[in-house]
């Protein structure tokens, strides 16, 4: 009995401080992961147009986590015409004919209304209220006390082209990135192979630069912005997407295309590990100056969607041209 209760706390001992040196709480982001996995999976095994409704419904959240986190600092977004917006970009683009096309255009018709919205300030609701209070409740006493959502008058102190600023960047960043991951659907006659390398490659990258980081991080990436990420967990999470890339071009493309494309898995590996981590440095940094720790809360052990794709975001222009460009 006092065996077993040694092994225990010895175990308990060895978790955290696994989850010490990873950030993270292992096994619900394990169990989390697993899920998402095989939601994704089953989505892109049953339909791929599920897969683009999950895509939508997946930013639409991020959205919502957006929102909360500028109005923290009193920075307002229009949330649901950027829903309207968002959701009428990525569908039209996979439905239309003319793809690029149609992405462009609702980009631009998006960037209008969404700036107009934004200049109106209009705000329904506590809910709101209630989940910016929850957010600021997670945080440190600086942050709270610094959050100008707790001072009167909080939104006045900004003006009014900072919120149509922050709001055409939230555009930029969501429905744009994400309408190239919709785009990938779309050409070659390889929707399943494109998806799962513009959405799972990021996150083995991010799977191995976590790993790599946590054993054999010794060189600071960059300290002040984010004091885990280190020069090994960059070239972990490069070995990790390159790995994923050849094991799907292994299950996907013939011998031929590997004889005149077996380069590819490299280049694209090497671009996600670097883009991807450039994306996570960016929400790092985004993180800080607001004052929070995790975007969000809705994934339990990896905080936010927000948290979860934004290196997926930040790679999927750079892979669809990749795979683009190669004909793959």
């Amino acid at each position: 009995m006092a065996h077993n209760e040694q092994l225990q706390a010895e175990a308990e001992e060895t978790l955290d401080q696994i989850n010490k040196k990873t950030g993270r709480n292992m096994p619900q982001a394990i169990g989390t992961a697993v899920v998402l996995v095989a939601i994704i999976v089953g989505c892109l095994l049953f339909s791929i147009d599920l897969f683009v409704l999950l895509v939508v419904v997946f930013m639409i959240l991020a959205l919502w986590e957006l929102r909360v986190d500028f109005a923290t600092v009193g920075l307002h977004i229009p949330v649901i015409m950027l829903w309207i917006c968002s959701a009428f970009t990525l569908i039209a683009t996979y439905y239309s004919p003319y793809h690029l096309i149609t992405m462009s255009l609702s980009i631009v018709i998006a960037i209008m209304l969404v700036s107009i919205a934004a200049s109106a300030k209009l705000s329904f609701g506590n809910r709101l209220s209630l989940a910016v209070a929850g957010k600021l409740s997670n945080t440190d006493a600086s942050a709270r006390l610094e959050s100008s959502f707790n001072h009167e008058g909080g939104e006045q102190h900004h003006s009014r082209l900072s919120h149509v600023a922050v709001s055409v960047l939230t555009v930029l960043y969501i429905p744009l990135l994400a309408s190239c991951i919709i785009i990938s659907l779309t050409f070659n006659e390889h929707p399943v192979a494109h998806a799962i390398m513009l959405v799972f490659l990021p996150a083995l990258s991010d799977t191995g630069g976590l790993f790599a980081g946590a054993w054999l991080g010794k060189h600071k990436l960059s300290p002040r912005i984010s004091p885990k990420k280190s020069v090994e967990g960059l070239i972990g999470s490069m070995l990790f997407a390159m790995a994923g890339a050849f094991a799907v071009f292994a299950c996907t493309y013939d011998a031929s295309t590997w004889s005149t494309r077996w380069w590819v898995p490299i280049l694209a590996g090497v671009l996600i590990g670097a883009v991807g981590t450039f994306g996570d440095l960016c929400a790092s940094m985004l993180k800080r100056d607001i004052g929070i720790k995790d975007m969000g809360h809705l994934l339990k052990g990896h905080g936010g969607v927000m948290d979860r794709v934004d290196s997926i975001l930040m790679s999927a222009p750079f892979t669809c041209v990749l795979l683009w460009i190669t004909g793959l």
